[in-house]
């Protein structure tokens, strides 16, 4: 992952990513917790392209006023 810390700000902590605050939270643990799993996903290889999402693909998901 880039060039991370974790800031106290009074009863906050700040993540910030190169010197940029980009989260705040109120426990230091899950800011740690937080970072970990960021890094995790960001080391994973990106999805292959040719897969459906069924985030993305919105024409699976029924209109409510379709639904009886």
């Amino acid at each position: 992952m880039n060039n991370y810390s974790i800031v106290r700000i009074g009863n906050e902590y700040i993540v910030q990513v190169n010197e940029r605050g980009v989260l705040k939270i109120a426990s230091r643990r899950m800011a740690i917790k937080l970072v970990h799993d960021a890094a995790e996903l960001l080391d994973q290889a990106p999805p292959s392209r040719n897969k459906r999402s069924p985030v993305r693909d919105l024409s699976i998901v029924p209109d409510p006023s379709e639904v009886p």
